[in-house]
């Protein structure tokens, strides 16, 4: 249980950030990962920075940091792909608090919706001590900048996407998923979970090389066969 030893609700983004530069601070969104942890802390309330709000054009669509995962899935905007990714992030209870801009903090290396947004090119509007600068989610996952808080996502519209995934029944989040994308120029992506410290782009052709960590549901050499046979699956899908 979080021990809540000041709240603030800053109205600016400048304000944010000095107070998320605190010892013990942290960001508030959904709260859903918040409610997990035991240290004390100093919560930065981020609701009142207006940063829920989609925005769509032909080739892109813009994600506020705190838009709910349930917002994110009955947006007409948001690419198939990633909306059905986003329904296996948890229960309906989880995604009507959750965020985007939580999800892609959390870094969770089983997330689904984060293979799919790097399928769809996702590029993320950072605020830090720098400025405002824009970080390709890949390089994010890997290399997170802080103290630095995640205004917008933004990713590509448009081509052919597809999802194949295995886990111990339907309803579990699963132990390996590939996401493919064809865009309209005919580039072809490919992302996985469950392969490696977090959601990474693929090379199919190198898919042996891939390292994935084991655990009580799959030794390396499961994931790593589970993710030649789904990934064949998906580029078959996507021509």
């Amino acid at each position: 249980m979080v021990v809540i030893r000041h709240y603030h609700r800053p109205d600016s983004i400048e304000a944010a950030l000095e107070l998320l530069a605190m010892e013990g601070a942290a960001a508030l969104g959904g709260g859903t990962v918040l409610a997990h942890q035991a240290e004390p802390h100093t919560v930065v309330d981020l609701q009142a920075l207006g940063l829920d709000q989609i925005g769509a054009t032909e080739a892109h669509v813009a994600v506020g940091a705190m838009v709910r995962l349930r917002d994110l899935i009955e947006n007409p905007a948001t690419p198939t792909a990633v909306a059905a990714a986003a329904r296996c992030e948890g229960p309906n209870t989880l995604r009507n608090a959750a965020t985007i801009g939580g999800v892609v903090a959390c870094r969770d290396w089983q997330s689904e919706l984060l293979a799919a947004l790097l399928v769809h090119e996702a590029v993320l509007d950072v605020q830090g001590g720098a400025g405002r600068t824009q970080v390709a989610l890949e390089r994010f996952l890997t290399e997170p900048p802080s103290p630095a808080l995640i205004t917008e996502i933004r990713l590509a519209r448009g081509g052919t996407a597809a999802a194949a995934r295995t886990g111990r029944t339907p309803a579990d989040e699963a132990i390996v998923s590939a996401v493919g994308r064809r865009d309209a120029s005919g580039v072809i992506r490919l992302a996985m979970s469950g392969v490696a410290a977090v959601p990474v782009s693929v090379d199919y052709d190198r898919i042996d090389e891939l390292q994935p960590p084991g655990d009580f549901r799959g030794s390396p050499r499961y994931r790593r066969e589970l993710a030649r046979i789904l990934g064949q699956r998906v580029l078959d899908e996507i021509g």
